[in-house]
């Protein structure tokens, strides 16, 4: 089926992981309702690409003028849903700047506001409104400006730190969420901008991002500082956590997967430099991961509202990805279902997967449901699917008396330390190990012998090897092992008592 194109055109959709380098660092990005195309914002970048089948097409560039303006290092950027045209900016130095791609001229500039103090973080239009536009800036004030206007119709205060995200419900008119620096989420009624309806806690530290749920109202998905996501059930007296996913560095964008309920696309602010995708229901292992960029991801997008094959990103490594979903890494494909652990009392864990395992075994197995026929089952997409590997838990426990001390006190009652000669008391206690299943020490008796019982020997008889005494002599050990066990223990005819040795 044939997209739709904006007034710069666009190309069809393609199908595969692509991606164009960039003139400077992308700080956002933002992509047009039919997924035509998309605009990069950036502190020395503004431009527009066309995504055609098998590359990237740079269609414009709104850094016009000789003098750039500050109004144009842009913190972030967003594409109007409803008017192809529109598209709104927000500056480092307090402006959110309106555009509009139907004008003839170079200058694409529409309108221009400077009403925030500091940074402005966040813009967002309305998701069915033409001309509401929402701004939440450092100095902790969010604006909404109505766009037949050449200044804000209100302004929403926090009474907090400062704004680093807002967004408008898909599902409640009047209904928009904002984060704050000191972890806290607020969430508003446009109609009445004195107070906020409600608010909460929902990370320890700055929550940089949220999102509401394409589908379920009530339902916010929230990114923080903490390294946490997590997804909120608003629809009670009190914001409810259903679900929470620890990740591995601080969270800087999250973004509901469009048709799929419980996924959720991710990105870090430092360190991490992939792009994860969540299934919530199994928050320690990513359903996919996406490691092209080789620096921050500052910005991601699904191509289309309705389509969640296709994912475009921007990062401070200057590129532009079109990532392909079934080209993600898949971790849990990856992940070793062996693991071997020791209990306190000599109890081993073993766990296996499944296919090792022998086919006698006593598990019981559980069959899918077939209530239904086969022909009215829908087919999943193995691509789909979380990596279905099973392991089996063998529990291996130590038999009654294992741990006895019983061989300690047999071995105290039936060694020879004295008594006869050295080789004789080593043979024997030798054998005594042997018998009470001590081979280590048995072997550990035989070696005794062989290095001590010739020496004793050489002790008793007399012999003097010439320079033996001499320091580095290659004799001079054997002399001084003697000297430490044998010498002046021997009892006649070379016995020896061990218990002075």
């Amino acid at each position: 089926m044939a997209r739709m194109s904006t007034a710069l055109g666009g190309g069809a959709v393609g199908g595969k992981t692509m991606f164009c380098n960039l003139d400077a660092p992308a700080n956002a990005i933002s992509v047009c309702r039919d997924g035509s195309q998309v605009a990069v914002a950036g502190r020395n970048i503004f431009k527009i690409y066309a995504i055609e089948e098998d590359q990237f097409t740079e269609k414009a560039n709104l850094r016009v003028g000789r003098k750039p303006s500050l109004n144009l290092s842009c913190a972030d950027v967003a594409w109007h849903q409803m008017e192809e045209n529109l598209l709104a900016t927000a500056a480092t130095n307090g402006a959110v700047v309106t555009w509009n791609l139907g004008k003839q001229s170079r200058n694409k500039q529409d309108q221009l506001f400077m009403e925030h103090k500091r940074t402005v973080n966040k813009v967002c239009f309305h998701p069915v409104e033409l001309y509401i536009l929402l701004s939440g800036s450092q100095d902790g004030s969010m604006k909404c400006f109505d766009l037949r206007r050449k200044e804000s119709v209100c302004t929403f205060s926090g009474q907090s730190e400062s704004v680093r995200n807002v967004h408008f419900s898909a599902r409640d008119f009047f209904t928009f969420a904002a984060t704050f620096e000191n972890g806290n989420v607020q969430l508003w009624d446009m109609r009445r901008p004195d107070r906020c309806e409600r608010m909460f806690t929902a990370h320890n530290g700055p929550v940089f991002s949220c999102d509401w749920h394409p589908d379920d109202r009530g339902c916010l998905v929230t990114g923080g500082r903490d390294k946490m996501v997590k997804v909120w059930d608003l629809t009670g007296y009190k914001a409810r956590e259903m679900y929470c996913v620890q990740t591995i560095a601080s969270v800087a964008h999250v973004l509901w997967r469009p048709d799929r309920k419980y996924h959720i696309a991710t990105c870090s602010m430092m360190v991490d430099h992939n792009i994860y995708v969540w299934d919530v229901r199994r928050p320690y292992v990513p359903f996919a991961m996406f490691e092209e960029h080789k620096d921050v991801t500052t910005g991601i997008a699904w191509r289309n509202a309705h389509d969640p094959h296709f994912l475009l990103s921007g990062s401070k490594d200057s590129t532009l990805y079109h990532h392909f979903f079934k080209d993600a890494q898949r971790p849990a494909s990856q992940a070793v279902p062996e693991g071997l652990c020791f209990g306190l009392f000599g109890d081993v864990a073993f766990a296996v997967k499944e296919d090792l395992c022998s086919a006698e075994s006593h598990r019981k197995s559980f069959s899918a449901d077939r209530r239904y026929p086969f022909f009215f089952i829908r087919r999943q997409d193995p691509a789909e699917q979380f990596t279905n590997v099973s392991s089996a838990l063998n529990l291996f426990e130590t038999q009654p008396g294992a741990s006895s001390m019983e061989w300690f006190a047999e071995t105290a009652r039936r060694y020879c330390l004295s008594g006869g000669p050295l080789p004789e008391l080593c043979d024997r206690n030798a054998k005594v190990a042997r018998e009470l299943k001590r081979h280590q020490v048995a072997q550990i008796w035989m070696m005794l012998k062989i290095i001590y019982a010739g020496a004793c020997a050489a002790g008793s008889a007399g012999n003097v090897v010439p320079g033996a005494g001499k320091a580095g002599h290659p004799l001079s050990r054997v002399r001084l092992a003697r000297d430490y066990s044998c010498e002046g223990h021997c009892l006649g005819d070379g016995e020896v008592d061990l218990r002075h040795g």
